[in-house]
């Protein structure tokens, strides 16, 4: 069974693509495992510094950051 709880990181600034799709082996960034499935990641840009949690579970209603769905609400 995957973990779906959020990837805590410190990341720099820049451009980030989350995956959509589940299939990636770099979750929760993008390898491209999507193509050929008709999904396509989601970019991210971070313009300083930070400690995110990103979403792994794909039901955050904030994508790509973790808002606690994973647990069932």
């Amino acid at each position: 069974m995957p973990d779906t709880t959020p990837d805590i990181r410190p990341l720099d600034p820049g451009v980030y693509s989350w995956c959509t799709c589940g299939f990636t082996r770099e979750e929760p960034f993008c390898d491209g495992a999507h193509i050929g499935k008709g999904m396509c990641p989601m970019t991210f840009t971070l313009e300083e510094s930070r400690t995110v949690a990103l979403c792994r579970c794909k039901k955050t209603r904030t994508p790509p950051y973790c808002d606690g769905s994973h647990q069932g609400r």
